[in-house]
């Protein structure tokens, strides 16, 4: 009985995997963001205070019990989901899942205005770092009008209009109208497990289907040019809307990654614009991935004097790409790279839970990666350049922050 995938009785997703001999276990509960208008900085202050009391403790009391029992608990905002979790010592789930309901079901939401205040702070304090400003500059220009684009940057501009009540409002929001999923990894029976879930979270507003929500858009070309002072580095983030999760060219799109930027030292952008032209004191690509849409974006930090022949550098390897196909060894050591990079993440208990409750909160099935592995081993070099010459197109964003 290594896993298995049912639901409670409010529908809720439940997957149940068994890791003999491991301490400690991991629980974690999904909650989809409903498509439903919520004001910039609502949703990232109401996950800021999930750990500041509930009808029965006090931020301070709540604190003392996590550290008494060594659970380590998470909420956590994502793109389209709200993440809580805990880790605790197998013989200790019951207690721990018992302050994870609590956390969930009471949250009194008192420390509004002094986690508001820290919330700003921390902002501005990120946003001093060059690469977190282009990286804002991207997103909230690629995801424009949508809520994918409200960034640190729209969440400043916003905070001030944020109210306690719009945070009650649109928690209990999510708790009645969202798809939800319960995911357990680690060595305690599943009888228990499963009786204690339904115990606690087994009366929870039951969980509804994932509805149909407008993708973001981008209909051309965008240049943003930042300028910073007392800057000795450029940072350069180009990229395009793509396909997600659920497509055909997922799997190509994932090893398109790999191939280009996102395999460290082996990857096409590095060995050019680091190791051959030295341009790059940092050079990747990333393939990021919401519920529905993603992105595929190159990133590079270089001197200043450099902005030019690093786009064309970009632009280069883009074209190669399109062009010239792949070596058959070259999409084997990528496939490789992609499986061996998915077990080093999956290593503990943690992190096996982590990917079963997201891809389930995508509404992929908690077996999603077992199936994308078939299907990446299957993409082929025709596959690569066909997606290569699909997406890389005219219709990028292009962010340069610069002294």
């Amino acid at each position: 009985m290594d896993k298995i995938f049912t639901k409670l009785r409010n529908n809720v997703d439940f997957a149940y995997k068994r890791n003999k001999n491991t301490p400690r276990c991991a629980m974690y509960f999904n909650l989809s963001l409903p498509d439903t208008k919520v004001e910039a900085g609502v949703y990232s202050l109401m996950t800021r205070l999930f750990m500041q009391g509930t009808k029965k403790y006090t931020a301070q009391q709540l604190s003392e019990e996590l550290d008494k029992y060594a659970i380590e608990f998470v909420a956590e905002l994502k793109l389209d989901y709200v993440k809580f979790k805990f880790v605790c010592l197998n013989e200790d789930f019951e207690k721990a899942l018992e302050i994870f309901t609590d956390i969930i079901k009471n949250t009194n939401f008192e420390e509004f205005d002094k986690e508001k205040a820290k919330l700003e702070g921390e902002i501005i304090a990120e946003l001093d770092s060059p690469r977190a400003k282009v990286l804002d500059s991207y997103y909230k220009n690629i995801y424009e009008g949508h809520r994918y684009g409200i960034t640190n940057t729209v969440i400043l501009e916003n905070l001030k209009n944020v109210k306690k009540d719009d945070v009650i409002k649109a928690y209990q929001n999510i708790l009645e109208n969202s798809k939800k999923v319960l995911v357990f990894v680690g060595d305690v029976e599943y009888d228990r497990v499963k009786q204690l879930s339904e115990n606690n979270l087994g009366d929870i507003k039951p969980s509804c289907d994932l509805t149909a929500q407008p993708k973001p858009e981008l209909t051309k070309s965008k240049d943003v040019e930042i300028i910073q002072e007392n800057l000795n580095q450029a940072h350069i983030l180009k990229g395009w809307l793509v396909e997600t999760f659920d497509s055909a060219d997922y799997p190509a799109l994932s090893l398109l990654n790999v191939i280009l930027g996102a395999s460290g030292l082996s990857s096409r952008l590095f060995l050019e614009l680091r190791d051959k032209k030295g341009l790059a004191y940092v050079v990747r690509s990333s393939y990021d991935m919401a519920r529905l849409i993603a992105n595929f974006s190159i990133y590079i930090a270089t001197e200043p004097k450099n902005i030019e022949v690093s786009l064309k550098g970009f632009d280069e390897e883009i074209e190669k790409i399109k062009t010239i196909p792949v070596s058959e060894e070259e999409l084997e050591n990528a496939k490789n790279n992609l499986f061996g990079k998915w077990a080093f993440i999956s290593e503990t208990n943690s992190q096996q839970a982590n990917w079963l409750a997201h891809y389930a909160i995508q509404g992929l099935g908690f077996d999603f990666r077992d199936k994308a592995a078939e299907r990446i081993k299957k993409v082929t070099v025709q596959d690569i350049q066909d997606c290569a010459n699909k997406y890389f197109n005219d219709k990028f964003v292009l962010s340069v922050l610069k002294p």
